[in-house]
């Protein structure tokens, strides 16, 4: 097994499961209704929808970033984009992101990994790659926080 196949094996267990801490992505975001997704239980909190639509866009992004060897930091509507029509299209937007990134990363040449895509933040893809689990999984923490307090 390359390296490459193991990180998209990360990307995609910190999406789909089984992720060696606990739930991942999909598994936290499964029975949230429209409403609970939509719910702001605290001015100061994302609702569960914008942390759906803020994974997705880094996770097309990421894939982007591989493909063109070029990072940069997403900021504004980039970075947490408005609703999707429908909390499916939102849903169907993550999983679509997600699939087609780790599919991209599974195809990366090893000695790519090395490659620096930001010169001013010394990110390697390895480095990038390795943060999008991250990012999959400190949201999907939040997520599940979010929904308990949604029913509560």
């Amino acid at each position: 097994m390359t390296e490459s196949t193991r990180i998209a094996d990360q990307l995609r267990r910190s999406y789909a499961g089984i992720a060696w801490h606990g739930p991942s992505l999909r598994e936290a975001l499964e029975g949230v209704t429209p409403g609970m997704a939509e719910r702001r239980v605290s001015p100061d909190l994302h609702t569960i929808w914008e942390i759906v639509e803020h994974v997705a866009a880094w996770a097309a992004a990421a894939r982007r970033f591989v493909q063109e060897n070029y990072y940069i930091s997403l900021g504004g509507e980039e970075d947490w984009p408005p609703p999707s029509a429908s909390w499916s299209s939102a849903l169907d937007k993550l999983q679509s992101a997600q699939q087609q990134l780790w599919q991209e990363v599974d195809r990366v040449p090893d000695q790519r990994l090395d490659d620096i895509i930001s010169a001013e933040k010394k990110y390697s893809i390895y480095i990038l790659l390795h943060g999008i689990v991250q990012h999959n999984l400190y949201h999907a923490g939040q997520i599940s926080l979010l929904k308990k307090l949604a029913v509560s």
